[in-house]
């Protein structure tokens, strides 16, 4: 079978594409590509074995990237939780994914990576399993009542109420004012996780690229801001990509309010999922905060070709000590390593 090289931010089939496959997210549309290559200089492409004078049938998105610091390599795709091969039959899936091992070693990439929701690799040459993490969805058919009643009741409605009473305030919207306290309020949660904060830039090409099928939302209490997320809408799917907050305030239930606040607009614009993301396994913090929502909890799984031999960059102690660092480091010169290092990670 031919495959064919495509370019997803120009063709016009793709977008057409991704409105009829059942599997496509917002991870796979024109506008977070076009902000990735805008923000990190990847350069997107797309894998088919639709002809050019044809409606597309198939096809693998991915973005080559080439950092002096972490190879070159293939991924579909990166800073993206998952982003599922969009095809439909199991010989499309191999056909594409022979391709792709091909490239690989034509061109002498370091790697490729792939990131399904569901799909599995499997080629005569296989990928092997490469990072594991835990996947939220919460299922949004039911009434909002009961959803409200499936949330863990001291961990999840207690907090909502807090918030309630504490009268926090609730703005949204794409501003630069919101993005401004969304983002302060970033640096604060990754330096208390001790990791490098995203350019803001990257926020406001997602802004920019994505219009309004991004929205920040911010609960304040007397005008300081405490919690903030920011959400991504594609077809009848939310998604939770961002969330951050002030560490002192969280007893006022801000998180949980924002939250609660997302699932109730999409419950009224008639949205079928609420995509809570990927979790690190041993972040059992996160997945069960998430639980707590009544959250389906499942396992993501990454896969790698050729296999991995070594210990991955995240795990190894160049990598711990960083995170120490990280933690110490003033706001502008954190933002500033963000800016400089961020792209050489996705």
């Amino acid at each position: 079978m031919t495959v064919y090289r495509i370019d997803p931010i120009r063709d016009t089939r793709w977008g057409q594409f991704l409105q009829r496959h059942p599997y496509s997210s917002i991870f796979h549309t024109p506008g977070w590509l076009e902000t990735l290559r805008r923000t990190y200089g990847y350069k997107p492409f797309a894998l088919t074995t639709s002809p050019p004078d044809r409606q597309l049938a198939n096809g693998i998105v991915l973005c080559r990237v080439s950092s002096w610091l972490t190879g070159r390599r293939i991924v579909s795709l990166p800073f993206s939780d998952h982003c599922e091969p969009l095809v439909d039959h199991p010989e499309d899936l191999e056909d594409l994914v022979r391709a792709l091992q091909q490239n690989q070693e034509k061109w002498k990439w370091d790697y490729v990576e792939l990131r399904p929701l569901r799909a599995q690799p499997a080629t005569p040459a296989s990928f092997e399993l490469s990072e594991t993490y835990y996947f939220h969805r919460l299922d949004l058919r039911p009434t909002a009542d009961e959803l409200f009643r499936n949330f863990h009741r001291d961990s999840t409605q207690r907090k909502i109420r807090r918030a309630e009473r504490e009268h926090l305030t609730y703005e949204e919207g794409r501003s630069d004012a919101l993005l401004s306290k969304f983002y302060q309020l970033l640096l604060l949660t990754r330096r208390r996780h001790r990791l490098l904060p995203p350019p803001r830039l990257w926020f406001r090409n997602l802004i920019d690229c994505l219009k309004g099928d991004v929205k920040i939302r911010v609960a304040s209490r007397q005008g300081q801001p405490v919690a903030s997320i920011l959400t991504l809408r594609f077809k009848q799917t939310l998604v939770y990509k961002y969330g951050c907050s002030n560490a002192r305030f969280h007893n006022l239930g801000g998180m949980h309010l924002l939250l609660w606040r997302a699932i109730q607009e999409a419950k009224c614009d008639g949205l079928l999922e609420f995509d809570l993301g990927r979790s690190d396994r041993n972040n059992e913090g996160l997945a069960t905060f998430k639980d707590r929502w009544g959250a389906a909890r499942s396992t993501l799984r990454y896969w790698h070709y050729p296999a991995r031999q070594t210990q991955t960059s995240k795990d190894g102690w160049q990598m711990q000590v960083a995170k120490r660092i990280f933690a110490h480091l003033p706001d502008r010169i954190l933002t500033m390593a963000g800016k400089l290092l961020y792209r050489h990670v996705g």
